[in-house]
């Protein structure tokens, strides 16, 4: 996706920032992949928060990351996790941070649902507000949880219709991201990454386009590090 929207693009690894080699200082825009970190065998990427948490220089090269006013993250269903337990979207208090709790029905779910891009802040999401656009989710713990309340977070993305299973979750108010009051760093959990051409969608109802409206969320971003480097 990032390559497809122009960006020049790194694999970074987590043994890369522990040892040093990667300190993230030539880097304007981070993406937290989803998939599943150390199995999820701990819960929601709590194993790979504390890889950052617990090793001095990963932990560097990420503050100092976030401390700079010229870079954006994304981070994508598991990704999404890591940015909660982190709180890179989220007040500094730790007792405020989301969370992300089990699913409703208490199981992995899987399927294409419908979204709405909300009035927000969001940089990556600016072109794309008021669409209803379909898209991918795969994940067994993805319900939003605000234990200090909502009034101090931007939601960003909702499942267009709150009811299960078009709410696969239970997320309060059918949210499904949230992103920064400055709106440089976005947590969601479904994948738009897996919606960019028309036949990875469910149903697409014109097939003539390359691509879907997803690729506009990567253009965006790479528009904005062009502007502010």
């Amino acid at each position: 996706a990032l390559f497809m929207a122009g960006f020049k693009v790194k694999d970074v690894h987590m043994t890369d920032l522990i040892s040093g080699r990667e300190t993230l200082e030539d880097v304007q825009m981070i993406v937290f992949v989803g998939g599943f970190s150390n199995a999820d065998t701990l819960g929601s990427a709590k194993g790979w928060a504390g890889a950052f948490l617990y090793n001095e220089k990963a932990k560097s090269a990420l503050d100092k990351f976030y401390a700079r006013k010229d870079t954006l993250s994304l981070g994508i269903c598991n990704g999404c996790q890591l940015m909660a337990e982190l709180g890179l979207v989220t007040p500094a208090e730790k007792e405020s941070h989301v969370k992300m709790l089990h699913n409703n029905s208490h199981k992995y779910e899987s399927g294409f649902v419908g979204v709405t891009i909300e009035e927000s802040p969001s940089v990556l999401l600016q072109s794309l507000k008021g669409s209803k656009l379909g898209i991918w989710v795969a994940h067994g713990e993805g319900k939003f949880s605000f234990p200090k309340g909502m009034d101090k977070f931007n939601v960003a993305v909702r499942y267009t219709y709150n009811g299960y299973p078009a709410n696969p979750n239970g997320s309060p108010e059918g949210i499904a991201g949230v992103c920064s009051t400055d709106g440089r760093h976005l947590a969601m959990m479904p994948h738009p990454e897996r919606c960019l051409r028309p036949w990875n969608w469910a149903h697409y109802t014109e097939n003539k386009h390359e691509v879907t409206p997803w690729i506009e969320l990567f253009i965006n971003g790479r528009r904005w590090c062009q502007e502010h480097k």
